[in-house]
């Protein structure tokens, strides 16, 4: 028989069997693989949510292009650099981020047994993943693609003309009568200081340049020598720019070596097949200096079938230039007297078959260019061409988008308490 005690103790132990029937709480094994799992979902669902960004923010760029992108030039590949910022940007601002979640603690944590549920909380990542992927692209974009599309070949109707530029002291005297559509070449500068014969020549050059479309222009310049400032060429922009940075200064200003100028220009004309080429001299003074006369310079352009027009810049009186400024900081004009020789330009012009001009205000040296243009005979050449485009803005524009969604994204439905 049992004793007492052993019946008490069964007695005790029926009501825990009857608890028995009732839910247990799961064993903390089970909790641990319940959170794996969700975990792993997690991973699946911010992996599809990447890729889906990731083909969406492609799309645009590979539609506009995709093969020019493919093979495209990146001007600044230090730029693919920053790419190893976008996996650190992406962890923090996903999976990173639960960590900067605020914490409060309780009691128990009965009341929240449950993990929430619902759309939002399987979609809390994508606005990171927008986020991280915008990155990306706007990294791409900030490394600049440049597609070079390839040489085209076609047939121009144009002239071979090299100017010549003199650079020697005299083009300090200052000149009038500067029409309004010029002074858009000429550099900023207070009121009381007046455009100079140089500023002039460079205006009126660089509204030449902006008038052509089919001619190869060349630069040279002078002084004491000559130099090439660019062969000829049809390339407007860089002539325009290597035209706006001349200076009295970038030459020896103490002689003006026109035969040697003049043989220069004649050189680069020398291999030129076109039927009409020209030397387009532009001074206001007498030929001192050189190694070369100015008529044997002369013969050598009969030799290679060019044209000289010279545009004597004044009227050969006494020139008008700055000599500092006064005590009230205004400028102080001088007269000082330069040496002309028309008659020299003239027998240049009429032993080439050209013609001289004196232009003694801008507006009829304005005149003498394109009076010159129109006395030369076209002909047909072939020109080949190569042209840029920046694909940058492919990239940006949904790196951009991108970046908008994700905060459109925080601000609306992923909005966090506290």
């Amino acid at each position: 028989m049992k004793s007492a005690e052993e019946s008490a103790e069964s007695r005790r132990l029926e009501p825990s069997r009857a608890v028995g029937s009732v839910k247990q709480r799961p064993l903390p094994s089970e909790q641990h693989r319940a959170s794996r799992r969700r975990f792993w979902l997690r991973l699946g669902v911010l992996f599809l949510a990447t890729l889906l960004c990731a083909a969406l923010a492609a799309l645009y760029p590979l539609l506009a292009r995709g093969d020019q992108l493919l093979e495209a030039t990146w001007q600044n590949p230090w730029a693919f650099g920053l790419l190893l910022l976008v996996p650190l940007v992406f962890y923090r601002i996903t999976l990173g981020e639960d960590r900067g979640t605020p914490r409060l603690r309780l009691g128990t944590l009965e009341p929240l047994g449950h993990w929430p549920v619902g759309l939002r909380v399987w979609l809390r990542d994508l606005p990171g993943v927008a986020r991280a992927v915008g990155l990306g692209l706007m990294v791409l974009a900030l490394a600049r693609p440049v597609n070079t599309f390839a040489p085209q070949t076609a047939d121009e109707e144009g002239i071979d003309l090299v100017v010549v530029l003199d650079l020697s002291g005299s083009m300090h005297d200052v000149m009038y009568n500067l029409p309004d559509d010029l002074k858009q070449y000429i550099d900023r500068r207070p009121a009381a200081i007046r455009p100079t014969r140089l500023d002039a020549a460079k205006a009126v050059i660089r509204d030449f340049i902006s008038r052509r479309k089919t001619d190869r222009i060349g630069v040279i310049v002078f002084g004491k020598s000559a130099y090439v400032l660019s062969p000829p060429t049809l390339d407007y922009h860089l002539l325009d720019l290597l035209v706006s940075r001349m200076q009295l200064n970038l030459v020896d200003p103490t002689g003006t070596a026109i035969g040697d100028a003049v043989g220069v220009a004649v050189a680069r004309l020398r291999k030129s097949h076109a039927k009409s080429k020209a030397v387009l001299l532009l001074t206001d003074g007498d030929n001192q200096g050189g190694q070369l006369s100015p008529q044997y310079a002369g013969h050598l352009a009969t030799t290679v079938g060019a044209k000289l027009f010279a545009i004597q810049i004044g009227e050969g009186k006494d020139a008008v230039v700055q000599a500092g400024f006064d005590l009230f900081g205004q400028p102080r004009y001088v007269s000082q007297s330069y040496p002309t020789n028309p008659e020299l330009l003239k027998e240049l012009a009429t032993k080439t078959g050209g013609a001289m001009y004196v232009a003694s205000d801008v507006k009829a040296l304005q005149a003498s260019f394109h009076d010159v243009l129109n006395k030369l005979e076209k002909t047909r050449f072939e020109a080949s061409t190569a042209s840029f485009e920046d694909l940058y803005r492919f990239l940006l524009l949904p790196g951009v988008l991108l970046l908008a969604l994700d905060a459109l994204l925080r601000s609306l439905w992923f909005r966090r308490f506290p």
